[in-house]
């Protein structure tokens, strides 16, 4: 039996990521960890609850980490606070949680000689042109704009120094925008999907020009573990779909997909420096790894998506008027 340790394997991907485990690779004796807020939600592991092990805990809890990192093989450390709105408004908890938990788990996994993947964001690098055909690359310059990019940038620095400065056994992996089932109403997907089945508007930042490259969770966590499986130690992957869409274009598939008018939704103030577009290039891990998108285009998980949040409504409704109110609070 392989022991792994989840971090924030109560969240949208991290949830995701130990369905697929448990599902996918039997021989792993799954432990998550996970704080609970907001964010994340036990209900997410229900399916799954009775083959995995929960601890409610902090990432920057050192004492409690050191005790599961001690008891674990290899370490996914998906925990992060992950919402550019919230960071904006208030950065104080990205600044603890993705830095200084990050520092936690990486002291951890040095102490015990622990096997470690981290998990990033491409909104680390920036953005790029909307009229480009540039991409991010593993060697692309980190230009953070936001108070979660720049946290996240920050984590991704802390793990390649102590790969270099420790030996830690670890590899990195920076994916696009993910979609799928348990993802929070907050972001842009299910927000959309789930005011449509309200009967409500959805709603648009802007013009709705900004792009954004659209991976399925369920592919973004094959990734994953192929990365765990074969990725070289100290090395970082981008994933990527290759599926780039506007926001516009892609509220039009989503309101098409739910047999609504294409112009059935309100313009919102934009966000601050609201990224144009992303894009990653995901060659190295194709062509090293020989990993593959089931959804390539996004229209079929997109669809299937919109089915589950339908199905779904207990898990969903629960976590909607609280969100509402504070986009309202910030005029968006």
């Amino acid at each position: 039996m392989t022991r792994m340790l989840v971090t924030g394997g109560a969240g949208f991907i991290g949830a995701n990521f130990v369905h697929h485990t448990v599902q996918n690779h039997p021989d792993h004796e799954v432990v998550v960890l996970d704080a609970l807020t907001y964010a994340g939600s036990r209900t997410s592991l229900a399916p799954v609850a009775d083959r995995i092990r929960f601890v409610h805990g902090d990432i920057t809890d050192a004492p409690l980490v050191d005790q599961l990192v001690a008891e674990t093989d290899v370490v996914v450390h998906f925990a992060a606070e992950s919402h550019v709105d919230n960071s904006l408004h208030d950065p104080e908890p990205f600044l603890r949680t993705n830095l200084f938990g990050t520092y936690t788990i990486l002291e951890a996994v040095r102490r015990h000689g622990r096997r470690l993947h981290h998990i990033s964001t491409d909104e680390v690098f920036g953005d790029l042109p909307i009229d480009s055909a540039e991409k991010f690359t593993e060697t692309t310059a980190y230009d953070p704009s936001s108070p979660y990019s720049a946290t996240k940038a920050g984590s991704d620095m802390l793990v390649r120094a102590w790969v270099r400065s420790y030996g830690v056994q670890a590899t990195l992996s920076n994916c696009a925008n993910n979609y799928g089932p348990y993802q929070h109403v907050e972001k842009f997907i299910p927000r959309q999907v789930t005011n449509v089945l309200l009967g409500q508007r959805p709603k648009l930042y802007g013009a709705g020009v900004n792009v954004r490259e659209w991976t399925h969770v369920d592919d973004h966590n094959e990734a994953v573990h192929l990365i765990l499986r074969s990725g070289r130690v100290g090395e970082t992957y981008l994933i990527g779909s290759g599926d780039e869409r506007s926001n516009r274009d892609l509220l039009g598939l989503i309101l098409e997909l739910l047999d609504q008018p294409a112009g059935a939704f309100d313009h919102v103030s934009d966000r601050p420096g609201h990224d144009l577009r992303y894009s990653n290039d995901s060659t190295k891990i194709r062509t090293e790894l020989g990993w593959q998108p089931t959804y390539g285009d996004c229209r079929s998980g997109l669809a299937a998506t919109i089915e589950w949040y339908r199905h779904n409504e207990w898990w969903w409704k629960p976590q909607k008027d609280a969100t509402e109110a504070r986009y309202q609070q910030l005029g968006r």
